[in-house]
């Protein structure tokens, strides 16, 4: 990427955070010299000179901008790091306040439901992993999952991972990936698979490969695809001890484990 489409790429994330659009310019601007006038900073960002003061004045009031008050006025981007750390307050401070919110919405239909039998698609690969890190955590007894693709073993899952009081069998479709799990995960069982296929390198086609299959206190299960060229991923999300899903999982990721660890020799 060139300096201009950097800077481009930056002005979009700030906008998604928050910043309008001349904001986001003149930040990115800002950081780009150590210091910069109104006309100086216009030409840079080619935010008109008239909008330069307004932007700039949000921008001091959110604590990312310096303004010396000289003729003519000069101003500054905070280091970075101050920047981004304010930013994520920020953001993190409306995510808080948009749960408040929607937990004090009353609910329209206050009937309770079952949740056994349930299945739900999930889509994207965010919001997948927040779903398997949120399983991991409200784990009780017991987690077992199968890698069919590196990228999902984040981060975030393996501190969940590690984290968690109940016990883990992890299952990867390689020696050498097993090696790799165990040592992330130094707690777990870790074991191949024997589910070679979930790479879809057997598939002439490679439609499609699985990114991780997960069974969690026996009684929920996720499943994920991801796609090749894309690396889009989609996942089906069940629950219920009866579940015909949750069923089929015992019984695939059985495949890979020693008899004492099967998860579904609790239910014989």
């Amino acid at each position: 990427m060139t300096t201009n489409e950097h800077a481009e790429e930056a002005a979009d994330l700030l906008q998604e955070l928050g910043l309008k659009e001349y904001e986001a310019k003149c930040f990115v601007g800002l950081t780009r010299v150590p210091t910069g006038t109104a006309k100086k900073l216009s030409e840079i960002t080619d935010v008109p000179r008239t909008r330069i003061y307004d932007a700039i004045r949000v921008l001091e009031a959110q604590g990312l901008v310096e303004i010396q008050h000289s003729s003519p006025q000069q101003f500054r981007a905070v280091p970075l790091e101050e920047a981004t750390e304010t930013l994520r307050e920020q953001y993190e401070s409306r995510v808080e306040r948009l749960r408040g919110a929607l937990e004090s919405v009353d609910d329209v239909d206050s009937e309770a439901k079952s949740p056994v039998q349930e299945v739900w698609t999930l889509s994207g690969q965010t919001a997948i992993a927040t779903r398997a890190n949120k399983l991991v955590e409200d784990a009780t007894d017991e987690v077992v999952l199968v890698v069919g693709d590196d990228s999902v073993l984040t981060e975030e899952l393996v501190d969940r991972l590690n984290d968690t009081a109940a016990d883990v069998a992890i299952g990867a479709v390689s020696t050498a990936a097993q090696t790799e799990i165990q040592d992330a995960v130094p707690d777990a069982t870790t074991f191949t698979s024997g589910l070679e296929w979930l790479r879809g390198e057997n598939d002439p086609d490679h439609d499609v490969a699985i990114g991780r299959l997960m069974l969690v206190d026996r009684s929920s299960f996720l499943v994920s695809s991801i796609m090749p060229d894309s690396h889009s991923e989609q996942a089906i999300f069940g629950t219920g001890v009866g579940n015909g899903l949750v069923v089929v999982a015992r019984r695939l990721i059985a495949q890979g484990l020693l008899p004492s660890r099967d998860p579904g020799q609790g239910d014989a």
